[in-house]
């Protein structure tokens, strides 16, 4: 049962990985905040604020069965109080970052647009895989 989701895992982390490496991702993203023009800049940090409060938003939702004592209900997310405030931040956060992150490596960084969504999506999978690693408390439905 754990090979079977960290294999499933796997498939985010090795691929996002060798993308991530390939294209030199992080060293660009800092090039960039280095080099580049103030709103450059200020596009780093709104990349990096996004992907920390999607970071922040998953570990929350791992760790709800620890922090309030109940599991939730993944499958009908809108009826749970929790749940259903969360997931829209969440996916506004992962998009909005997603998004500013490939502008910015296609605009300021000599990967051009193709090659800067391809490092983004990269750089996401590679996080999204190492964070889906965590292994979830689990707790008896009552």
């Amino acid at each position: 049962m754990l090979f079977d989701h960290v294999a499933r895992q796997l498939r985010f982390v090795v691929p996002g990985a060798c993308i991530t490496l390939w294209l030199r991702t992080p060293s660009l993203i800092g090039r960039i905040w280095t080099e580049a023009a103030p709103f450059a800049r200020l596009l780093v940090g709104v990349s990096a604020l996004s992907g920390s409060i999607t970071i922040a938003l998953f570990l929350y939702i791992l760790l709800i069965p620890v922090i309030k004592g109940i599991p939730p209900d993944y499958r009908s997310w809108r009826k749970s109080g929790e749940l259903s405030s969360v997931f829209p931040v969440l996916m506004t956060s992962t998009l909005s970052g997603w998004a500013v992150l490939c502008g910015l490596l296609g605009r300021y960084s000599s990967l051009g647009y193709i090659l800067g969504t391809i490092g983004g999506s990269g750089l996401y999978a590679l996080t999204f895989g190492i964070i889906g690693l965590l292994h979830a408390p689990r707790l008896a439905r009552q």
